[in-house]
């Protein structure tokens, strides 16, 4: 009998099984892959944390407590976890990305610089801004390593008592007189509490919920910038994004940790409806193309040789805001579902409020939002 059983194991699932072994809680997590696998949604090298936050300012505060928890992972495991390079938002000035990232930052206070295009151009000399384009930078943004932080969340519960299984799929579960009942490819487990943290994998073990999720596949493209990849150094230019006139969002970052080449990718706009379980996983060339035209535009140097390319899965609620909160019909199973293609920066403090919720039956943080009543 466990405390608390963890289905899925990677950015808020490690994260959850951390922050509840740390809090003394016999521990089962459950993953069906390996640990910080390439499958679902934690990995590509580089993630983007930010604080002025154009998806809407309820979520800074949560964003002050990730920042902390991150920094306190790091002390712990001596790991580099995070890198604030600074971080630029960039189109039209009222464009989504540009409004609601200074309305983010007014509300709480945040700093940023204004630029127009010419000192756009001066100061990252990489993009070719059109004359009607303004951008926002922020100094403490920048971004995180998903795979490094999925193992180090892994490795601290593990060695604070958490058993972990890996290659063991959760099949079902169901709420007993006692708690749970799990039932995997390999056994039956039963636990006080479950904390459903599946990721993609997510409407399969709640499909009684009725959650509108939509799963979508997006790709990682890894480019060789021509000239070189001295202009794309993490002390020479910050993580970015652009919203370009027709809304089809796209971001970059620095060269990560001395490589030499530049990893790409669209926010939403390549993202196709998939089946976790039959995801195509291979890259076609229209798809290259596709970024391809955006890079050539707006940062020209980008337009190199491609040298990799990686799929993923964004699960999306229809107002893309998260699903976090204790199931509405089964206190003792807490559900964190629908991250949406924003959630990874705040896997620090998801698994904090998800041990909240576990243990405590609620939780200090603002969550109201993330509430599952909003979508029925």
């Amino acid at each position: 009998m466990y405390d608390v059983i963890v289905a899925g194991l990677g950015g808020m699932g490690s994260a959850a099984a951390y922050h509840l072994a740390a809090r003394g809680k016999k521990v089962l997590g459950l993953e069906r892959h390996a640990p910080a696998h390439d499958r679902g949604s934690s990995h590509g090298e580089s993630r983007i944390i930010r604080q002025a936050y154009f998806e809407g300012a309820e979520y800074v505060p949560l964003l002050f407590r990730a920042y902390e928890l991150w920094e306190d992972l790091e002390k712990e495991t001596g790991e580099d976890l995070m890198t604030l390079c600074g971080g630029l938002f960039i189109g039209p000035e009222d464009g989504e990305l540009v409004s609601g990232s200074v309305a983010s930052a007014d509300e709480h206070g945040l700093p940023y610089e204004i630029l127009d295009s010419s000192d756009l151009k001066r100061r990252f000399p990489v993009f070719e801004p059109g004359p009607g384009t303004v951008a926002l930078f922020e100094k403490r943004a920048g971004f995180v390593r998903p795979e490094t932080s999925v193992r180090a969340h892994l490795d601290r519960a593990a060695s604070l008592g958490a058993e972990l299984r890996f290659g063991e799929a959760v099949l079902s579960w169901d709420a007993t007189a006692s708690g749970v009942r799990v039932r995997t490819e390999k056994g039956v487990y039963e636990a006080e509490r479950l904390v459903v943290s599946a990721g993609a994998w997510a409407g399969e073990l709640l499909s009684g919920l009725g959650l509108p999720l939509e799963v979508t596949r997006q790709i990682l493209f890894w480019f060789r910038p021509r000239g070189g990849v001295e202009a794309f150094a993490p002390d020479r230019l910050p993580i970015w994004i652009y919203e370009p006139d027709d809304g089809n969002m796209f971001y970059s970052f620095p060269a990560v940790d001395g490589a030499d080449t530049v990893k790409a990718a669209f926010f939403r706009a390549d993202g196709t409806p998939a089946d976790p379980n039959t995801i195509d996983r291979e890259v076609h060339p229209y798809e290259v193309e596709f970024i391809r035209r955006y890079l050539g535009q707006h940062v020209p140097a980008m337009d190199g040789e491609l040298v990799k390319v990686k799929t993923c899965m964004y699960t999306n609620t229809p107002d893309q805001h998260f699903v976090v909160s204790a199931h509405p019909e089964h206190p003792q199973v807490v559900i964190a579902a629908g991250f949406s293609g924003h959630g990874y920066k705040f896997c620090s403090v998801i698994g904090e409020i998800l041990a909240d919720l576990a243990v405590e039956g609620g939780t200090r943080h603002p969550v109201d939002l993330f509430s599952p009543a909003r979508l029925r």
